[in-house]
């Protein structure tokens, strides 16, 4: 089905990257210009960091400005509003204030550049994105895999993801790496009535029994699994982890006898922080991981140049993603206008 339309099935997409300059802002600026040509469709963006500035303040790179046409609602900071080259109306500021000032919502007269920096947790985020799903047909939030929360199914309903060179000089490795991230998107979800129930809970350790009957275990955090590997499984094999998977964890039930009969809930695929080696040696041999919410993800695009100066076989690239990976790779540059 073509990128695009894919798109338009959801009210909000996340856009992340594997790394820095991994192609995210270039992605998003694609997708501003083909909702634009599409009917005109309404559309809201902003960005849990900074984005649009010319150079990265990290790497000391070029970035790509972000272009916005009109009647394009953008929320930013209001020390950065006044940098926009746009013709803009204010509609909202926010009573929350960050480190660059309140939250400015405006909607745009003109086309041109903006620089955007939106909601910075995950609670005010979702206010946002509630309230600009009633007033457009989409929402678009730049965003990180660094902080990777806000790619979160419980968030937005869908996500486009970037990688590339930036991830490695190795295709080998770039394909390894971004299909590792399109696995835990794809972990099978368990039951709704489970979900709910469990959906509640943002801290604690919770064992699961054949009846779907959770106890909260005594356990105040994973960090401290090691001093507490006697409990956790006590009751059964079956625990939700409202925090984040650690290789702790894994360490240990790796060692375990009769892996395939240990299974790992999770809120969603944001919740990994173990280590590839480490999270498929645990399902390779029998183990399961599964979600409260599972994760949309619309599209993958891959930049073959990386801010280090060299690039990788663009061709080469793409089809090595495509051999493991079941949802559209592109590169974003090298698009024809019949594949969408």
């Amino acid at each position: 089905m073509p990128f695009i339309k894919d798109i338009l099935r959801y009210k909000s997409i996340s856009f992340v990257g594997m790394d820095k300059n991994a192609g995210k802002t270039e992605t998003l600026n694609y997708v501003l210009s083909r909702l634009h040509s599409f009917n005109n469709k309404s559309v809201a963006v902003t960005s849990i960091g900074i984005d649009g500035e010319t150079i990265d303040q990290v790497t000391k790179t070029s970035k790509p400005k972000i272009f916005i046409y009109p009647n394009t609602i953008f929320i930013t900071a209001e020390n950065l509003y006044s940098q926009k080259q746009i013709v803009s109306v204010v509609e909202d500021i926010s009573k929350e204030s960050t480190s660059l000032g309140r939250l400015v919502s405006a909607r745009s007269l003109s086309f041109g550049n903006v620089l955007l920096s939106g909601p910075t947790n995950t609670s005010w985020l979702k206010q946002f994105i509630s309230k600009l799903e009633q007033q457009c047909d989409i929402c678009l939030i730049d965003g990180a895999l660094s902080r990777k929360s806000f790619a979160s199914p419980s968030i937005t309903q869908a996500m486009i993801l970037s990688t590339g060179a930036v991830v490695s000089a190795s295709i080998d490795k770039i394909t390894e790496k971004t299909s590792f991230v399109y696995q835990m998107t794809q972990l099978p979800i368990v039951n709704q009535s489970l979900a709910n129930k469990l959906s509640e809970f943002n801290t604690g350790i919770f064992s699961i029994d054949d009846n779907n009957k959770y106890t909260k275990l005594n356990i105040p955090s994973m960090l401290m699994i090691d001093k507490y590997k006697d409990e956790i499984f006590s009751h059964s094999k079956t625990i939700y982890v409202s925090g984040m998977i650690t290789d702790k964890l894994l360490e240990m039930i790796n060692t375990q006898k009769n892996i395939n009969d240990y299974t790992l809930i999770i809120k969603d695929f944001t919740h990994i922080f173990s280590s590839n080696t480490l999270t498929n040696m645990f399902l390779n041999n029998g183990g399961k991981i599964k979600c409260l919410f599972k994760a949309n993800l619309v599209a993958i695009t891959a930049n073959p140049v990386s801010p280090l100066g060299f690039k990788v076989n663009n061709d080469k690239m793409i089809n090595s993603l495509r051999e493991k990976i079941d949802v559209p790779v592109y590169n974003i540059k090298n698009i024809n206008d019949n594949e969408l």
